[in-house]
């Protein structure tokens, strides 16, 4: 006991287990009052619009879907400031990988509620940083190549600046980016120049000089990938020694659930490699959602990993690197990298997927993705034309609703959510509607029961 700290004497006093019990205990006996979708209540909806448009004047703006959560949940099912309760099939676009109030993160976020910091940051961090660093560092290099070091950030999209930044630097002066027609990389300044949608960089001002090279087609998968090598090798001619970096979604996200093969990767990156240029994998969407932690380990692209970003399921983010791209003092610093709930939650999160059998070909990420596609093939034969797919892989779902236009996806993405299923959309054309599963409480009842919703949408839609 003499070498104790005081923290471990407090985290470990008898007072504060048995708090976090009465707490645990509590929370389960809440939770047994969410049965599954229920309608607003009358009572609330004047207030609840309010507030609704009270936020949206706040923010400048009124919100994509009328969501106000009461901070309370069960599984994949959230209870709205209205008393609705909803079937989340989309987790914040990836955020809430574990579901509403899960007892693990509720858990992890008394601990964080004990310790004496909210946020830690660059210049003051805990030993939990520590834990979950080596953690991630472990998983990304358990199939070998090189990822050696991880700055953790706050955003998917400060993973990428930072990546960005460390690219630039190390490959100076080489100042030009590639990326892949209709990728998304973020919101910031760098980031919204990069992203293939012309809408998002209305008024910026020109950050980087990117040039695209065009995805994987599924449908020609030979032909595609001969097409990308060739523009790949055009753009380098064009522009010799001026390309830092290539940043490589390995499944397109916002641009409609396409997947890409590790024979079209590799094509492409032998040909980066011969020009030094780094081989980034964004990873923002991807992490966790497929046979491996990573995308890149999927693919079988280990080897060939010098940057990769991560977040969204992860809460707290980060940027992974490999002893050549380390960067110089100076270059990388943050106030804030995470709050220290986000940062133990994450922890948390990684080692339930890990420990819970969801990664492997024949995990529970890959089945829940088979059992999803089964039903909506289903309902494909019960309505021709309604549903046109599946599209994704292991948590990353996604069906062209009809003709595919941007219209359509989104009466379907609103009947949707007005019959208690949240999803949203992707592509551009077509225009899909997905789900990002809570791959971390999810059932097949769950699914079931978004499929019954959705089989009535569909017809109210064609109708």
């Amino acid at each position: 006991m003499g070498h104790d700290l005081i923290a471990d004497q407090f985290f470990n006093d008898p007072k504060i287990a048995e708090a976090k019990k009465l707490i645990m205990e509590t929370l389960a006996r809440h939770q047994n009052s969410i049965k599954g979708i229920k309608a607003a209540d009358p009572a609330l909806a004047q207030s609840f619009e309010e507030t609704l448009k009270q936020f949206g004047e706040l923010r400048g703006g009124g919100l994509f879907l009328p969501y106000l959560s009461s901070g309370f949940g069960s599984g994949a099912y959230v209870e709205l400031a209205d008393g609705s309760v909803k079937l989340d099939m989309i987790t914040g676009i990836g955020v809430h990988v574990m579901g509403h109030s899960h007892p693990a993160v509720i858990e992890a976020g008394l601990d964080a509620a004990v310790s004496d910091t909210v946020m830690q940051g660059n210049l003051q961090q805990s030993i939990d940083s520590v834990g979950l660093s080596d953690l991630i560092v472990s998983q990304a290099r358990k199939n070998g190549g090189d990822i050696a070091h991880l700055t953790l950030t706050t955003s998917g999209a400060m993973a990428n600046e930072n990546a960005l930044k460390m690219a630039f630097q190390k490959n100076a002066p080489a100042d030009r980016i590639l990326a892949f027609k209709d990728c998304f990389c973020g919101r910031t300044l760098l980031m919204a120049a990069i992203t293939d949608r012309a809408k998002y960089r209305d008024g910026l001002p020109q950050a980087a000089s990117v040039d695209y090279v065009p995805f994987y087609d599924a449908t020609r998968p030979e032909e595609s990938t001969a097409e990308a090598v060739a523009i790949l090798e055009e753009h380098l001619a064009r522009h010799p020694g001026k390309y830092a970096a290539m940043m490589m979604e390995l499944v397109q996200g916002e641009g409609g659930f396409y997947p890409g093969t590790r024979d079209f990767f590799v094509a492409l990156i032998e040909v980066l490699k011969k020009h030094d240029i780094a081989v980034m994998f964004d990873e923002i969407q991807t992490v966790g959602r497929t046979t491996e932690l990573f995308a890149y380990q999927h693919f079988g692209l280990d080897e060939y990993a010098d940057i990769v970003s991560f977040g969204k399921m992860t809460q707290v983010c980060g940027t992974l690197y490999t002893e050549a791209y380390k960067p110089r003092p100076g270059l990388i610093s943050q106030t804030f990298t995470g709050s220290t709930w986000a940062i133990k939650s994450a922890e948390v999160i990684i080692n339930h997927l890990i420990d819970g059998g969801h990664f492997g070909i024949d995990g529970e990420n890959m089945k829940l993705h088979a059992y999803f596609q089964s039903k909506l093939e289903g309902i494909a034969g019960e309505i021709p034309g309604a549903v046109n797919g599946p599209f994704g892989i292991g948590g990353m779902v996604a069906f062209t609703p009809f003709d595919g236009s941007a219209e359509t996806a989104m009466a379907v993405m609103r009947k949707m959510y007005e019959h208690g299923v949240i999803c949203f959309i992707t592509g551009s054309s077509p225009v899909r509607v997905r789900f990002l599963l809570p791959l971390g409480t999810v059932t097949h009842a769950d699914i079931d029961v978004a499929c019954n919703v959705l089989m009535r949408v569909l017809v109210e839609v064609n109708s």
